[in-house]
């Protein structure tokens, strides 16, 4: 048994000021209650919530708080993530801190959720690091879950747990619930997708074993999260099958066909390329708008709508 303790930190966010004192009060009363856990994580843009101008150099004195964090409980620490100010471009980046104090690697989101994460740069490099006779882990932040290519790479790169900092304060927790599950399966490893609540989510943490089975799922106001894991039942799962059946990473590193829509400017992603730019939508109903409300003319109304007639009572075309 390889075991490991991790807890998420589901905690309230005020967005436009930092959250460090906070931080550390939750990061201080979970040492106390739970002084066995090796590993704790926050939820996204955490330190100082999802407001952009409040963008940080790193490495600089916000890092250094944070790595005072880790070092004062002599734990692992992934303390969410931040906006980081590099130079003209901001991204939303995450930090890995280890038990001394040091920033081992800082994963730069590949995924902002455009349109709405605007004027976020995307990353380009994936995040892993090994904790020392216990496993490798990969980092992943929110919106990049969506896209199956980012957990399937950290795990062909051999990550066995996911840290996947979390904001998610929209309707769609639900379906980040099925994706999270989903991703934790298919790649065989533990999935920790922690969000926060208050300006940072809806709360709703979850954390999923390497055979699919949900370990937890929190609810919707602040929880601490303590779990203890075991890397050798992900090392089982894949070398015998999820629940003793499907083998997803050995029939995907023995597969037959090199994936078409991966060759950019090919035939297999033209219809993508219709699909017009990322942009935020307008109202599908423009009944009563004006123009100059609108921001753009309005379009015709599709058949089947209702729309007045010169009496002024109203018709269907």
């Amino acid at each position: 048994m390889t075991p490991f303790a991790i807890a998420g930190i589901q905690m309230h966010i005020t967005a436009g000021r930092s959250n460090i004192d906070a931080m550390r009060h939750k990061l201080d009363v979970l040492m106390t209650r739970f002084p066995w856990v090796q590993m704790a994580v926050f939820s996204e843009l955490c330190v100082f919530g999802s407001v952009p101008r409040d963008a940080q150099p790193l490495p600089g004195p916000v890092e250094d708080a944070l790595r005072d964090l880790a070092a004062r409980h002599n734990i692992w620490l992934i303390p969410g993530s931040l906006f980081e100010n590099s130079g003209d471009k901001t991204y939303n980046t995450a930090l890995v801190i280890d038990p001394a104090g040091t920033v081992t690697g800082r994963y730069r989101k590949m995924f902002p959720f455009r349109p709405y994460e605007e004027g976020v740069e995307s990353g380009s490099e994936f995040m892993l690091f090994d904790v020392p006779e216990v496993g490798r882990f990969g980092l992943s932040i929110c919106y990049d879950m969506w896209f199956p290519e980012t957990s399937r790479t950290l795990a062909a790169m051999g990550a066995e747990v996911i840290i996947h900092p979390s904001l998610t304060d929209t309707i769609d927790r639900d379906v980040e619930l099925s994706i999270a599950r989903a991703t934790a399966v298919t790649n065989q490893c533990y999935f920790f997708d922690i969000n926060g609540v208050g300006d940072g989510g809806v709360g709703r943490s979850v954390v999923i074993g390497p055979s699919g089975y949900v370990i937890h799922e929190a609810h919707g106001g602040e929880e601490l999260i303590p779990v203890e894991i075991n890397l050798d039942r992900v090392r089982r799962e894949r070398e015998v099958g999820i629940r003793g059946l499907g083998q997803p990473l050995k029939s995907f590193r023995d597969r037959t066909v090199d994936f078409p829509v991966y060759r950019r400017g090919g035939s297999a992603d033209a219809y993508l390329e219709s699909l017009g730019p990322v942009a935020k939508p307008v109202r599908g109903s423009r009944a009563g708008l004006s123009l100059a409300s609108q921001g753009s003319e309005a379009a015709p109304a599709a058949a089947g709508t209702t729309t007045p007639d010169s009496t002024g009572t109203s018709s269907s075309e």
